[in-house]
């Protein structure tokens, strides 16, 4: 069984960002500890980018403070590698295309998988265009995460066949930000899914509390949280990780009243 196998073998899966690097990579490596410590399943590692188009203003922001920090991909596996040392947790990459072209997309899949991370999930790459890094993806052990949302419809059932993971399901249109409501949007989709493919589906984009992530949970095998997070980090800097930790904690417990 692979580690993103795992994260949701034991029930309703919490899967936590964090923007790499923000406010520097020391307190991004304390905080995947601490957060693995705290509840998290699955953590998925921001690498900033200058154009993040799928993104608020919270993780936008993130992304500049990190690249300002001097964040690069490489002290990024770094970053990784040394949280291996101390932690199995499973770890997903996210990031835009470029980067990944920029770094050359084999050397980028064989790092992933040297230092040891699960997965990678690429917001603007296309369904369609997946075939370009997916024998890669193959070749190195790497789950490609497959995006779907509300607009995804009659490509829902062919994504699904071919997804590797789980399935990222976007809750509602627009970008990442915290929401005050989650719509049915998501309920939707993962029936869709699950008529086609049984595959664990996350659901993600604006979950920012403890009623929310027990609403989504109900009918999701998995919860993302991520700008709520960014903004905790964001308003503490350094000294955020007590107050991640913490919230953490009350979303795996609001999220485990669903345990299967």
């Amino acid at each position: 069984m692979s580690r993103v196998e795992q994260a949701f073998a034991k029930g309703k899966a919490l899967i936590t960002f964090v923007t790499a690097g923000d406010p520097d990579l020391n307190t991004t490596e304390q905080l995947v500890l601490e957060m693995a410590r705290a509840g998290a399943d699955l953590i998925e590692l921001g690498i900033p980018f200058s154009d993040p188009v799928a993104e608020g203003p919270v993780i936008q922001r993130a992304s500049m403070r990190a690249l300002q920090a001097g964040t690069t991909t490489d002290k990024i596996f770094a970053l990784v590698s040394r949280v291996r040392e101390k932690s199995d947790v499973p770890l997903a990459l996210m990031t835009y295309f470029n980067p990944v072209f920029a770094f050359g997309m084999e050397r980028f899949l064989n790092n992933s998988r040297e230092v040891g991370v699960d997965a990678l999930i690429i917001p603007d790459l296309p369904f369609e265009e997946r075939d370009e890094i997916m024998p890669y993806c193959r070749q190195y052990g790497i789950d490609l995460i497959s995006m779907i949302a509300p607009t995804s419809k009659e490509r829902i059932g062919r994504i699904a066949t071919e997804a590797t993971g789980f399935i990222y399901c976007v809750s509602s249109l627009g970008v990442t930000g915290v929401r005050e409501k989650i719509g049915t949007e998501a309920e939707n989709m993962v029936a869709m899914v699950k008529a086609v493919k049984d595959i664990p589906c996350a659901v993600g984009f604006g979950i920012s509390s403890p009623e929310q992530a027990r609403q989504v949970s109900q009918a999701a095998d998995g919860v993302i949280v991520g700008s709520a997070i960014v903004q905790i980090v964001e308003q503490y800097g350094t000294g955020c990780i007590p107050q991640v930790s913490s919230f953490v904690q009350e979303m795996k417990q609001a999220i485990n009243q669903y345990k299967d």
